[in-house]
Formats: structure tokens, sequence, C-alpha cells
């Protein structure tokens, strides 16, 4: 069995094409260019199963969705529930959780479940997302970040001395390039740690 699984983010489209060994092909597009999408999959066999993850909005949806009408697979798009795979969902509205963090937690249940361990799935791309679940499943809540180039972007636009540079992360930066991105780092990780703190 061969499976296409498409996660359409805010910035980029990524897929990958995996049979019973593995992966055999991964790539990414920017989501800015989704009209391009069906020359990415034009050479792939056909799969047995499609899965789609996409918090990118109904147009990308109606272009992927257009791009995959060839194929006999119906594909399936993932959506937060309730219950699914394990996971059991706290969020107040479940459907509202986004398509890439509900995958992410199903991900790591199925990864992690017979550890009898809690776990902290971070998800770093425009945002950054840090969700907590239990030892027995249970989604217990989550947050979300801007991601790194958010951050940066912002001090770009909102102040008027720090402007954007390569820079290179330090624990002690001693210049202003390397304590904006070092800064945007550390406040990643302090996320991370936290939410493991709160387990």
């Amino acid at each position: 069995m061969n499976i296409l699984a498409i996660d359409a983010g805010n910035s980029r489209i990524k897929w990958g094409w995996a049979d019973d060994s593995g992966w055999l092909r991964r790539a990414w597009i920017a989501t800015a260019d989704v009209s391009n999408i069906g020359n990415e999959w034009k050479d792939l066999p056909a799969p047995d199963r499609i899965v789609v993850a996409n918090v990118a909005g109904a147009r990308v949806r109606e272009t992927i969705t257009r791009a995959l009408a060839g194929y006999m697979a119906v594909p399936l798009w993932v959506r937060g529930r309730d219950r699914q795979c394990g996971v059991k969902s706290s969020y107040t509205d479940p459907a509202q959780l986004g398509a890439d963090r509900w995958a992410g937690l199903i991900a790591a249940r199925k990864l992690y479940g017979n550890t009898g361990r809690a776990c902290v799935v971070a998800n770093a791309g425009t945002t950054m997302t840090v969700d907590a679940l239990s030892s027995d499943g249970v989604f217990l809540g989550g947050v979300i970040v801007p991601g790194i180039e958010l951050m940066r972007a912002s001090l770009d636009a909102g102040t008027a001395q720090l402007r954007l540079g390569q820079g290179t992360f330090y624990f002690f930066p001693d210049n202003t390039e390397a304590a904006i991105i070092s800064g945007a780092i550390n406040a990643l990780a302090g996320a991370i740690e936290r939410m493991h703190g709160y387990m």
C-alpha cells in the first residue's frame, strides 16, 4: 500500500509519498504557489490512500482537491475531533483545533503511547504550537506563538533601531543580529520547556 500525505501550512505545502518500506519521496512548495501543486505529483504512481491536513484556508483546499481529482483514492481531510486513534480532545470546540496539531497529537500517541508517559508535541513553522498529551492520550491543551521569522519581522516592523540581519545563535550574544536570533530561539525553546514543566 502506498500513501500520499499532504500538510498544507500557511507558508509551505509539504508532501510525501510512502509505501510499506517508508518515505520514498518528500518535497514542498510555497503555499503561494499552490496552483502548481498538481505538477508535484504528476510522476507519482497512483496512491492507495491520500491524507491531507490543511490550515491554509478554503482556496488552498479547493486547489488541492482539483489536483487530486484524477486519483481513485478519496482524500481523507484531517480535522480536529472529540476522539480519534486513541486521542481524546479537551478543546472547548474540538473542531477548532488545527488539523496539523491534531495529526501531530495522533502521531505522538502512536509513537509513544505505550511508554506510559505524557509528552509535549511541538510543531514549528510560521507559528509554533506546543501541545500537551497526557499519558492516557488526553490532549490537555496547548499554546500558539509566533515562529522565528514572525518574531524577527515584528522587531523589524515595530522598532526604529532594530534591523534584521543574518545573526547567529549564542548563549551570550554580543551584537544586535545575534541578540535578535538568539532571543527568538530562546523564546521558542522557553515555550516548550514551560509546557513540559506544567506536565
